[in-house]
């Protein structure tokens, strides 16, 4: 049996699928399977802290939602300790946001290929994605 350590080793508690299934599901629809193989890679450990399940619901989410996962990570933010702001590279520029860019800096932004980190769309939807936003801006593409 797990134990989700929040805070402090002493305020460890035992894990539970259904609330964690119920967590997920209050922000789009995961399923039972694949929560449970997303788990599997945590069976050596008899502790977790609690940012790991965070970080694996967000993984679990994003295959179906992207702004439910960004919404489930940043409503649990608060268990990886001190809050940072983003720092991002854009168009040479390193930002945290875009609201204080003008408009012709966001369109620059916003026609920019964005490349995806994210292991878990696979190659084919990545590729698909990607000539659907080249299709989009009239650019040519080739797989």
């Amino acid at each position: 049996m797990k134990n989700i350590v929040y805070f402090e080793p002493s305020d460890k508690t035992v894990f539970d699928l259904d609330r964690f299934k119920k967590s997920l599901n209050s922000y789009a629809k995961v399923e039972t399977k694949d929560i449970e193989a997303g788990l599997k890679t945590l069976d050596n450990y008899e502790n977790l802290h609690v940012s790991r399940l965070v970080e694996l619901g967000t993984q679990l989410l994003v295959r179906s939602d992207e702004a439910a996962a960004k919404k489930y990570y940043d409503d649990h933010a608060q268990y990886f300790g001190a809050q940072f702001e983003r720092l991002r590279r854009i168009t040479g520029y390193l930002v945290g946001s875009l609201e204080r860019w003008n408009d012709g800096k966001k369109a620059e932004e916003a026609a920019r290929v964005k490349h995806s980190v994210n292991s878990a769309i696979d190659d084919a939807a990545r590729a698909e994605r990607l000539e659907e936003q080249a299709i989009a801006r009239n650019i040519a593409y080739a797989a």
